[in-house]
């Protein structure tokens, strides 16, 4: 019987103090490593393509808030300017030119400024937000009127609703406006009782948006895992379709006037056509974690999502 027995020294693989790395005995011999070379390829492949993906996106931070944002809208007609709400009620208008803020309203609201919205057709810099105290107000950079204490502009009108708001979109060529809530309320820019209320079954509605093209269709999205379409011509649902898990956002493709993609909680964009809600045109997935929003890309071809991952 032969018996090989390994004796190391302390003194090799004893670290001197506990900041210096751990001594581990390792062999050298490439006949043991005959996967050496593809594996450095691999991490080689990674660390180009790593460079590539951080590389580019990240253009400049809008920095301003001492609280999270929880919505931002942008204006098509005024593609430099960007407006964000934050948790502890304040709005921002943004030049994305300079990055700096333009027009901030501190105490804009008393909670968290659940949804903001422009005002369509460029016209008027008025823009619109809600909020949960159950407020919703209209803005203007040009038409606001400062108060006292010479920082916090005035509104140009505000509602007064009777549930906590959720989201708002504008009409596209009419003085209307949608609200959520615990049901969808259309109101008239002239009026100071919504002039229509909306619901199907949805104990809360997490967002509202209206058809840009088809001027008189919205779509929501609730609690309930449902998707909703409604008409304004006769204020009565189209369609609804429940899903799996809950959907958080909702996006109108600009050039399709019939499809839209829904930001949904199982981690996976989904575009549909309103012509036919039996089924997805199209599964969108990568995100690890619940999608919390989505939007198109003014030519319809592409949409952006953000994810919990």
């Amino acid at each position: 019987m032969k018996i090989k027995a390994l004796s190391r020294s302390t003194t090799e693989y004893t670290r001197e103090t506990k900041s210096d790395i751990q001594k581990l005995p390792r062999n050298i011999d490439p006949e043991l490593h005959p996967l050496e070379r593809a594996r450095e390829y691999k991490r080689a492949l990674n660390a180009a393509k790593l460079e590539r993906m951080f590389a580019k996106p990240f253009l400049a931070s809008l920095s301003g808030h001492i609280d999270g944002i929880y919505s931002m809208a942008k204006n098509p007609w005024d593609l430099e300017s960007v407006v964000t709400g934050s948790g502890d009620g304040e709005l921002r208008m943004w030049s994305l030119s300079s990055h700096e803020t333009v027009w901030r309203a501190p105490e804009a609201h008393r909670g968290i400024v659940k949804g903001v919205c422009n005002i369509p057709g460029g016209e008027t810099d008025r823009f619109l937000s809600v909020g949960t105290d159950k407020l919703a107000k209209v803005w203007s950079r040009s038409e606001s009127a400062v108060a006292s204490d010479g920082i916090t502009p005035e509104t140009v009108a505000t509602y007064t609703g009777k549930h906590a708001f959720s989201g708002i979109d504008h009409h596209r060529n009419r003085p209307l406006f949608a609200t959520s809530s615990s049901l969808i309320e259309i109101w008239d820019v002239d009026r100071s009782e919504p002039i229509t209320n909306l619901t199907w079954g949805a104990d809360t509605i997490n967002t509202v948006k209206m058809n840009q093209t088809e001027v008189n269709v919205l779509a929501t999205c609730g609690t309930d895992r449902s998707i909703i379409l409604y008409d304004l011509r006769t204020n009565s649902p189209l369609a609804k379709l429940v899903m799996t898990l809950s959907t958080n956002a909702i996006s109108w493709n600009p050039m399709e006037a019939f499809m839209f993609a829904t930001a949904n909680e199982d981690h996976n964009v989904y575009t549909f056509d309103m012509r036919r809600m039996d089924h997805a045109v199209n599964v969108l997935r990568d995100h690890v974690s619940a999608v919390m929003d989505v939007d198109y890309s003014p030519t319809g071809q592409e949409l952006v999502s953000g994810s919990y991952d």
